[in-house]
């Protein structure tokens, strides 16, 4: 829904129903997430993407018949053998695509919940997408920090949901839940989808050298709140980093410790070091491998430098298993020169390192291309789909 909000939260405001598909569960390669969202306008726009044009004929006219009747519908999606280019994607997956009406009586709370999503406070929005008795289907809840609003059908249910919901706010993942009919953690019967708005991950970025303004964009392309850091007021400034959210003059290793401090780093923060200076480096790194639970750390810096730097990251106390969680030298091996070229090889090791990824060319790979993900990173579904 994010990427569509602005156009939802417009026909919403002027009370035009709307049409709404979200992808709520995916199998095998299918090419859009969860909580991928397309519309369809009050006359007929179409607005966003579910499968990247696989499906989106489909989606459009079912979309249609729901603004129709009011009545939302759980579709699934996928190869035919028969007529795979008629509604199947022709890549080999599957997508479980959630259809409603979306105006302000089957959605009042769709304002409240936009200005959270702008203001970069965190909800998470479940609905009921499946259920025995199709009353429960569309009932939604809110759930905040410290904050729950709405029902998705009876007490048991809601608490089981909430902490649900929760645990997937601060991971900033989507997901479908599955419970039985009351809610009951062991049983099947009732899904809900979560949309989890969770604030954008962080990308620090230590060094205010040419290589840190092009890593600052594509983190910015990627949807990272970019912070780029430096001691050095004269080369730490907003004018030579425009890409990045903010600009910070301070030790690395002093603003990184701080920012842990106040709860502004999590297990989604990524950070690349690229000031290749030990009088920076060091005292960083062992705050960032020793004191952070991060995705992702590298550092920059040649093969003789990378072999010193361990060298004093022994002599600090730091750990081999948490010098291994190092990434340097920094990114993938692409041959890259440029500045710009260097912050894709940066990008592409974040990326293979979020989804466990190889770094090979794919002509050389045998397989799924969008391989099975570990069950902590998994989006709300099984390996393959359920039978019916």
């Amino acid at each position: 829904m994010r990427e569509v909000l602005a156009e939802l939260r417009t026909w919403w405001e002027q009370d035009r129903p709307i049409g709404m598909g979200t992808v709520v569960a995916t199998f095998r390669s299918a090419p859009r997430p969860p909580g991928a969202s397309m519309l369809v306008g009050p006359d007929g726009e179409a607005v966003g993407s579910v499968s990247g044009g696989c499906v989106e004929g489909a989606v459009y006219e079912l979309a249609e018949e729901v603004v129709a009747d009011g009545t939302p519908r759980l579709e699934r999606y996928g190869i035919s053998d028969d007529d795979a280019f008629a509604v199947g994607l022709t890549c080999g997956g599957i997508l479980d695509v959630y259809v409603e009406k979306v105006d302000r009586q089957t959605f009042p709370e769709l304002g409240d919940v936009a200005d959270d999503v702008e203001a970069g406070r965190p909800i998470a929005v479940a609905t009921v997408v499946d259920h025995p008795d199709p009353s429960w289907v569309g009932r939604r809840m809110f759930v905040r920090p410290d904050d729950t609003r709405g029902s998705v059908g009876s007490a048991r249910a809601d608490a089981a949901v909430a902490d649900d919901a929760r645990g997937l706010l601060a991971q900033g993942r989507n997901a479908t839940l599955g419970y039985g009919p009351d809610g009951e953690r062991r049983g099947e019967g009732m899904r809900v989808f979560v949309w989890a708005f969770a604030p954008a991950p962080r990308m620090l970025v230590f060094g205010a050298i040419d290589f840190a303004a092009a890593v600052a964009r594509v983190g910015a392309f990627l949807g990272y709140h970019v912070t780029v850091c430096d001691a050095r007021p004269v080369f730490a400034t907003a004018s030579r980093f425009p890409a990045a959210d903010e600009v910070v003059v301070s030790w690395p290793h002093k603003y990184l410790r701080a920012e842990i401090e106040a709860g502004r780093v999590d297990e989604r923060t990524v950070a690349c070091v690229l000031t290749h200076d030990p009088k920076f480096d060091v005292p960083l790194l062992e705050v960032a491998l020793g004191e952070a639970d991060l995705a992702y750390v590298g550092a920059m810096g040649s093969r003789r430098t990378h072999e010193d730097r361990e060298a004093r990251l022994r002599e600090v106390g730091l750990t081999e298993d948490q010098i291994a969680r190092l990434s340097s030298p920094i990114g993938l091996d692409l041959g890259a020169r440029t500045p710009e070229e260097t912050a894709v090889s940066i990008a592409a090791e974040i990326i293979a390192a979020r989804w466990g990824g190889s770094g090979e060319r794919l002509r050389g790979t045998d397989g799924r291309i969008h391989r099975e993900l570990p069950a902590e990173l998994r989006d709300g579904a099984p390996a393959e789909p359920p039978p019916g």
